[in-house]
């Protein structure tokens, strides 16, 4: 049995978590600076970094007041090491690496890609191997895990991350940031009357959001009138599309059967339901549960426990890393 503090800043939500090697989450919170960025449209990095030092002591004192732990029960530290805005790493790192200095205990670096593909084995045991395919606000890409470690690119996005497309559209609909949730809800309550084009890109398993966000407001301004929330759902429901149909051509070309799809856009309905929609044929499709779909610590201290189990540890003049190839890490700490 070994207890790790997990903590999470790679970008706007200051995140921190207790988990037990053999009892699993004890307690996680998240605090969301979304009402912060809103009016700018999307994360200020100066600003997410200052929120990330206001909020990072005031989270731990609630975490370990309402758990009764203390500091000295710790076994490890588990923390976001890349990718993500710098400044806001920095936060994070700094103070994971100042409580493993000061109690003497090893310090465990985690990809935050690596947190979103295994957030699903918080609630759910997938067999190895697996397709993941991540959807958030900064990334749109597919790997083959074959086990814990060995992960492979498959594709990505050659532009917009589908979680940017949410935003701008929906900015175009006249809603704030984050966009995707209003998007959704919109949707909902609308039809998926207009016809939006597929971008064609190189590659099977790429995908580019660019020229659909693009399709979208060429129709608003064609169509000013039209239906809101007939243009969220039809726009939600293409990006559903191109995100299935690369998913599938990977799935078919591995001669894999079991997806997970995990990141803060797979807590978007119209995706969850194309999705699940897969295991008719055949398709074991695994998604986490909602309130870790987006950022957050209990997915970095599950990889975290992973990683203290073959004793990866780091150096402690191991510095923040805005990008890091998945395939590579844990193989160096540069």
């Amino acid at each position: 049995m070994a207890l790790t503090l997990a903590i999470e800043t790679s970008c706007d939500e200051t995140a921190v978590a207790l988990f037990d090697t053999e009892r699993g989450i004890i307690k996680d919170l998240v605090s969301s600076q979304a009402k912060l960025h809103a009016p700018f449209g999307g994360v200020v990095p100066e600003l997410s970094a200052r929120e990330h030092v206001k909020n990072i002591s005031p989270l731990l004192e609630e975490l370990f007041f309402e758990t009764g732990l203390t500091y000295g029960d710790l076994d490890f530290i588990s923390f976001t090491l890349t990718p993500g805005l710098v400044l806001s790493l920095v936060v994070g790192v700094g103070v994971a690496k100042a409580i493993a200095h000061y109690k003497k205990i090893p310090l465990v670096p985690v990809h935050h890609l690596e947190g979103h593909i295994y957030s699903v084995f918080l609630t759910h045991e997938v067999e190895y191997p697996f397709v993941s395919l991540i959807v958030s606000g900064g990334h749109t890409e597919l790997y083959l895990v074959e086990g814990f470690g060995r992960y492979r690119f498959l594709g990505g996005s050659l532009d917009d991350s589908v979680g940017e497309a949410f935003d701008k559209v929906a900015r175009m609909l006249g809603f704030p940031y984050p966009g995707g949730p209003h998007i959704d809800r919109l949707a909902q309550r609308g039809k998926a009357t207009v016809s939006f084009p597929t971008p064609k890109v190189e590659g099977d398993f790429n995908f580019s959001f660019s020229g659909l966000k693009t399709a979208v407001l060429n129709f608003l301004r064609r169509n000013p009138n039209y239906p809101k929330e007939d243009i969220a759902a039809s726009f939600q429901k293409k990006v559903a599309e191109i995100l299935k149909d690369r998913t599938l051509k990977a799935l078919d070309r591995l001669n894999i059967s079991r997806l997970t799809v995990v990141g803060g856009v797979s807590a978007n309905s119209e995706l969850r339901k194309v999705f699940r929609e897969l295991q008719d044929m055949g398709i074991e499709v695994y998604l986490p549960e909602m309130k870790y779909t987006g950022d957050n610590a209990a997915m970095i201290a599950y990889v975290g426990a992973l990683r203290y189990k073959i004793k990866k540890f780091a150096p402690l003049d191991i510095n923040a890393v805005p990008s890091y190839p998945l395939e590579r890490f844990g193989t160096d700490w540069t």
